[in-house]
């Protein structure tokens, strides 16, 4: 198969509550650029992707309201290659949105799924890991995953046990034995203490048609709902007739309703500089530190006294710190957050409490 096989699968429906106040619902964090490199996360993800397959086969999967934004910062994609979700039903139904519509342009395609919002670091290693896993996916007609080689017990990802065993067409490529969600941190010390655990990093490369046989059997009125809309697909009904089944759609994980289930999983071991950007805490260790260990974005930042923060200032406001240690400091227009970075999982209950005080006003 060529490139020209290969299909790539943005999902960008995300509303990144966890880097509030910088990410809001109207306008999430995979539309932002965090590391001040010109680029926004989903821009970032698309040029990535650019060298493993042809910017035509480039999909992303996003919610409705975002389609401006998206055309916006992708200018290059066509109307057909942005699929409009009504609602939010987390990642299955994304992808089996994504994988009708690609199995009507090309039953033979292979497809690589990933979130809009990820960072890595070295590029030419993720190529090379990503072409590996659609040498697996292609020639085993499995479904494979991309395990991140682990550096700390995080309890924020979620993590995939492998089986030690022969027979794989190479080193790197194992075989699933569990997936965990989130451990507790005596959990994750444990799995990374025993040396076959690896993070889950949500990347995922199969064939359209192995990924369709695992909905038919682990999610199989999911895969006939989608089925039915095989006519419209590329069409001016999809529109409608994708409301239709989104309406009824379970509102189901990838991970909790396929990859869990299935029997024919692999992972490849991968080590390609990669975060989840999914909170200040995880930024803050791939921006440049200062000599006192602060990392900040913006350009009129100024720091006394201060070390191990994390601060992100918005508009070229003028920020001025004294005295902080190991604190997040974000500044947007009109939101100010303060925070101990040991405390960043309270930002989840600050957003909820504004969102009781003023309604959808800071959210």
């Amino acid at each position: 198969m060529s490139d020209r096989n290969t299909y790539c699968v943005i999902m960008a429906g995300g509303i990144g509550s966890r880097f509030w106040p910088m990410s809001r619902t109207a306008y999430p964090k995979q539309f932002l650029d965090f590391l001040g490199l010109g680029r926004t996360l989903i821009q970032q993800t698309f040029d990535r992707f650019l060298a493993l397959c042809p910017p035509e086969n480039i999909l992303v999967v996003t919610n409705a309201q975002y389609a401006p934004i998206v055309k916006q910062q992708l200018p290059m994609l066509k109307d057909d290659q942005i699929l409009l979700e009504p609602s939010r039903r987390n990642t299955a139904p994304c992808i089996a949105y994504a994988n009708h519509v690609i199995a009507k342009r090309d039953p033979e395609a292979r497809i690589i799924v990933a979130p809009s919002d990820h960072l890595v670091m070295k590029e030419a290693d993720f190529h090379d890991t990503v072409r590996l896993a659609l040498q697996q996916a292609t020639k085993h007609e499995c479904l494979v995953t991309l395990g991140i080689m682990p550096s700390r017990p995080d309890t924020g990802y979620g993590y995939i046990q492998f089986a030690e065993e022969a027979g794989t067409a190479h080193p790197r490529v194992k075989r699933v034995r569990t997936f965990t969600e989130k451990p507790d941190h005596d959990t994750a010390l444990r799995f990374i203490e025993s040396g076959d655990f690896l993070w889950n990093s949500g990347i995922f490369i199969w064939t359209v048609k192995s990924i369709r046989k695992a909905f038919r059997e682990h999610l199989p009125e999911m895969e006939k709902a989608f089925e039915a809309g095989h006519d419209a697909y590329g069409t001016a009904g999809e529109r409608a007739f994708i409301e239709g089944v989104y309406a009824d759609c379970a509102n189901i994980s990838i991970d909790y309703g396929v990859m869990e289930k299935a029997a024919n999983v692999f992972v490849v071991t991968s080590d390609f500089g990669w975060s989840d950007l999914g909170t200040w805490g995880s930024l803050y260790t791939h921006l440049p530190h200062d000599d006192r260990g602060n990392a900040s974005v913006g350009e009129l930042v100024r720091l006394y006294d201060c070390a191990r923060n994390v601060v992100h200032a918005h508009d070229k406001r003028l920020v001025v710190l004294q005295g902080l240690e190991d604190y997040i400091v974000v500044s947007t227009k009109d939101a100010l957050l303060v925070v101990r970075k040991h405390d960043e999982q309270k930002i989840k209950q600050f957003v909820n409490d504004a969102t009781a005080e003023w309604g959808e006003t800071y959210v």
